[in-house]
């Protein structure tokens, strides 16, 4: 598996602003095999700067099939007008969002990122074995250091 692939899909989603009132919000899904444990959206919403938003992946499965989450981020699935939808609660410094995402379209990309990086694999795209590996590996230079180049320091009888 390659570095840099990267699985995303645009998404219209809703920003509820009250039981009857929502306006489209289009976004962007992200899934990066660089960075396996997070999923990143980018909510365009009309300024000139998008809004951009990372959790871990895990929190998204779980979300899809039972409500779940804390603190900044919650998910979790219902019904809307008999749609099967995904409600995500945003909160952060700035304010607080409500956004409902069709549950087929989210379900599907994430599949995607899923069969990407398998869950429990991700530590293996990270490469950090390798790399401990490599960083641990004795090194030509390290007999240097293995070997006592100085005689004992224990005194030989007589000396003084």
């Amino acid at each position: 598996m390659q570095q840099d692939t990267v699985v995303e899909r645009e998404l219209e989603l809703k920003l509820v602003l009250s039981p009857e009132r929502s306006i489209p919000v289009p976004a962007r899904l992200t899934y990066r095999v660089d960075d396996p444990y997070a999923v990143h959206i980018t909510f365009h919403v009309g300024s000139e700067h998008p809004v951009n938003w990372t959790f871990a992946r895990e929190l998204l499965v779980e979300g899809v099939f039972r409500p779940c989450g804390h603190g900044d981020v919650r998910i979790w699935p219902t019904k809307v007008d008999g749609q099967s939808v995904i409600l995500m609660a945003l909160s952060s410094p700035d304010g607080d969002a409500l956004l409902e995402a069709p549950a087929a379209q989210l379900a599907a990309w994430l599949e995607r990122a899923l069969v990407t990086v398998e869950p429990g694999t991700e530590s293996e795209q990270l490469g950090i074995d390798d790399g401990l590996a490599r960083l641990l590996a004795p090194a030509a230079a390290d007999d240097l250091w293995l070997s006592d180049p100085w005689p004992s320091d224990e005194s030989l009888e007589g000396e003084v």
